[in-house]
């Protein structure tokens, strides 16, 4: 059903008085229909540094991973990943090539491949990109990428140059006003999270596949939703970003009647997970976390923290404007960009729906086949992996241990390994595993050949079993994606033995 300026009158009542008008060929540095140079590509000058941005009406100050050029850092499949980070900031910091396969030394995890960059110091790297895809890079020192450093990384697949379609990049993050720090000591004090945004709010929320309601209650700021079934978010943040920006004035894409476009989303937040609404369009899904799946057509796709989907969309012929919303799970808030053709008219979207979203759930990866799914073999090694810990008293860790006290994990080089990851607590976890891309095989037992991926959601008192195979030697993190909860001990390393 097409979504025209009648529709969107329907949802959006103001007209918006400021907005910045992207062209196709402008949007996010990306020029779409135009394949990239097969060179070897010029060195990536990455540079960690400090910005300021407009939220809600406010300055607010924040952090970033800016390249050199101002556009998004991109390379092609078979190339080289050349790049130089330099540290602008007055604090250590340390990136994170999420997605990416490099050599452990290279993986930008503290202690674990290389030391934290001090101020006014540069790293190099430089390894072969063995896959294309949906990537992102975010720094993994303290509460840095909850201060917004983080940005896409592209990486093209050699078989698809020249493909006629249009490419639009939704970067989701959440923000708060407040120093993440100070959320961090609010909650491990069991007081929650006080970002200073709701109160006194009360709602009603239905639970994935059909469970309980439950209250989702909020005093002075603080975020509760602490469920009978479920616990659902930590921190009620005072913005939620795409692009950099609120639907109080959103990024606005130019794309063509009838044309092809290909949306990459990186769930970049912090700690939140969202629901991809397409409203009036309907999408055909075609890779998670880099990987190409079995497409799956739908208007609505559920993105975890850290995860990122590959939607294709085609606008219908004539003028016409189309929100592509990111709901915040279990709440009302939302966020997103605009699709419009040149003479469409733009109307404002409301930053809050009447009805609240509902948690993610599972579901949606049962659905999740692997277009180049991992090669048959026996399983060489199996790795029990409880999730473990509990909102009220935040705490939580991996095996009953924060990172620090916990026992890393073995797996030799050459073995197929299956993780068994069992959630013992009240909420969804995103895992992610570095310096490898896994196949999830079971959700709560249920045995199916899914979705390649790097990062899954683990429900809430449930299980997923994930294999991969052990073809990258060092040290590799294992941890939620939460960084709330990443920072409190959920965390831990697999190791390879010799």
């Amino acid at each position: 059903m097409r979504l025209g300026n009648q529709r969107l009158g329907a949802m959006m009542d103001v007209p918006i008085t400021r907005r910045r008008v992207i062209t196709g060929a402008a949007a996010l540095g990306i020029m779409p229909g135009i394949a990239p140079a097969f060179a070897a590509p010029p060195v990536l000058r990455l540079s960690a540094t400090s910005r300021s941005l407009v939220i809600n009406g406010s300055e607010a100050s924040a952090l970033a991973l800016a390249t050199g050029d101002g556009k998004i850092a991109r390379f092609v499949r078979g190339e080289r990943f050349n790049a130089t980070l330099e540290n602008r900031l007055d604090e250590p910091t340390l990136v994170h090539w999420h997605g990416l396969t490099p050599p452990s030394a290279q993986d930008g995890t503290p202690e674990l491949s290389q030391p934290p960059l001090p101020p006014g110091n540069r790293y190099a790297y430089d390894f072969p990109l063995r896959r294309a895809g949906t990537f992102w890079m975010h720094s993994h020192v303290g509460f840095q990428r909850a201060r917004l450093m983080a940005a896409p990384l592209i990486v093209e697949d050699p078989a698809e140059k020249g493909r006629d379609e249009q490419e639009v990049v939704l970067f989701l993050a959440d923000f708060t006003f407040r120093a993440p720090e100070e959320l961090f000591a609010a909650l491990t004090r069991g007081h929650g999270a006080m970002a200073g945004m709701d109160h006194g709010h009360m709602g009603q929320m239905h639970m994935d596949h059909g469970a309980m309601d439950h209250a989702h209650m909020h005093h002075g700021g603080m975020a509760g939703d602490m469920a009978m079934g479920m616990d659902i978010n930590d921190v009620d943040f005072d913005a939620y970003l795409a692009s950099d920006r609120t639907l109080d004035d959103p990024e606005v894409v130019r794309v063509e009647p009838a044309g092809r476009v290909r949306l990459r989303v990186i769930n970049a937040a912090a700690g939140t997970n969202f629901w991809i609404d397409l409203g009036a369009l309907s999408g055909e899904l075609i890779a998670v976390d880099g990987d190409p799946v079995m497409p799956v057509k739908d208007q609505r796709f559920p993105v975890a923290m850290a995860q990122r989907l590959d939607i294709r969309l085609a606008p219908p012929a004539g003028e016409g404007a189309y929100p592509i919303l990111a709901l915040r799970e279990g709440a009302s808030e939302r966020t997103g960009i605009i699709l419009a053709t040149k003479n469409a008219q733009i109307l404002k979207a409301q930053l809050e729906q009447q009805v609240p979203s509902p948690p993610l759930g599972i579901a949606f990866e049962e659905r999740l086949r692997a277009a180049a799914p991992l090669r048959k073999r026996k399983t060489d090694r199996v790795i029990r992996v409880d999730l473990t810990g509990d909102m009220m008293r935040f705490t939580w860790g991996i095996n009953g241990k924060r990172y620090g006290e916990d026992k890393p994990l073995r797996a030799r080089a050459g073995e197929r390994v299956e993780l068994v990851l069992r959630n013992r607590t009240m909420m969804a976890h995103p895992m992610h595993l570095h310096g490898h891309h896994f196949q999830v095989l079971a959700i709560n037992d249920r045995r199916f050949s899914g979705a390649m991926r790097d990062t899954v959601l683990v429900p809430a008192m449930g299980g997923v079993t994930v294999a991969f195979d052990s073809d990258n030697p060092g040290k590799w993190a294992l941890h939620c994606h939460n960084e709330y909860h990443m920072m409190a001990g959920m965390m831990t390393s697999l190791q390879y033995e010799s």
